[in-house]
Order: structure tokens, then sequence, then C-alpha cells
């Protein structure tokens, strides 16, 4: 959606739109699926800018790091940004962020243009590492067996050998 902030400047622009965002415009390969996105939300006239704020909703199937299984989970989140419109930048390359920055938003022009602002909310509501549960005990590195519904037949494994060494100088300290 474009908002043409020349026209907010008289006037608050409030919108409410649901949108299918397919999984692979977040290319992120443990969101298995991402449910309809409802958001809503107003943009008003701050001078000497513009006040974002908006309100998402939706479902998010993740697959468990550890135990690859398929979890659901609402998402709900709020948005609050400073827009700034400005004329093209002094140059390109890259420039030193600080804290004032954040949630500031500087756009070409007179138009913003909301679905980057959406996709990075969605980015930035998947976890790094997804769980099913906070103890998921995974996969068994042996035999693949899901070890949250109890041990697995493979015997016990002797430790890495590379540990040895280690391993023995703890016990003698705990010995003596």
């Amino acid at each position: 959606m474009k908002i043409r902030l020349d026209q907010v400047r008289f006037e608050p622009f409030h919108w409410q739109e649901t949108r299918d965002i397919p999984t692979a415009a977040l290319d992120r390969p443990e969101l298995v699926r991402l449910g309809p996105v409802s958001w809503r939300g107003q943009v008003q006239f701050a001078d000497p800018g513009f006040y974002l704020r908006a309100r998402l909703s939706y479902d998010q199937t993740l697959t468990c790091n550890r135990c690859l299984k398929a979890v659901t989970e609402p998402v709900t989140g709020d948005l609050e940004v400073l827009i700034f419109a400005a004329g093209p930048q002094a140059g390109p390359g890259e420039h030193e962020l600080h804290e004032k920055d954040m949630g500031v938003l500087h756009v070409p022009g007179e138009v913003l243009e909301t679905e980057p602002i959406l996709l990075e909310q969605l980015q930035l509501n998947i976890p790094m590492k997804p769980l099913c549960r906070p103890d998921c005990a995974g996969l068994c590195p042996v035999c693949g067996a899901d070890l949250n519904l109890g041990a697995c037949a493979c015997p016990e494994t002797a430790g890495d050998p590379r540990w040895a060494v280690l391993a023995a100088l703890r016990d003698r300290m705990n010995d003596g």
C-alpha cells in the first residue's frame, strides 16, 4: 500500500487490511507457513514529520530447532515509527546509526510504501532458534528418535575421546 504523505498533512490516514505474504518473501528456512496478516493503523502529521502507529496479528508456523516438529504460534505486535519525508540522500554508502535513529524512517519524496515496513516486522517476529517448548529434548544424534517421547534404544555412547584427558583430571581432583 502506498500512502501519500502530502495528503496526510491535512487529515490522518487510517487503514485496515489483510495480506497474504508468501513465506519465500521472508527467506527464513524455519518458517513453514505464514497465516494471513491483519494489520491496521494510522499515519498522522507530527511536525516536522509523520507518526505511524499500527497493530498486526497473524499465525506463524515454525520448525522446532531441536526436534523438527512444526509449531504454530499466534503473533500480535504494535509498531510506532516516526517518518521523515526527505529529498534524495546526499550520497550513497553506509552511515552509522545511533540510538536516536531507532524508530525513525526516512523516505524519499512524499510517498510512504508500507510493504517494506510490514516485511521488516514479520522478520523481527521470527525467533532465531524456535522451540516447540523450552525443555525440548530434541532428536537422538544416533538413531534420530524424538527424545521428547522417551529414551531411545541406542546404547549409552561413550564421551568424545578428545575430552578423555580432561575427564581424567576432573576425576583425580574429585578423588583427592
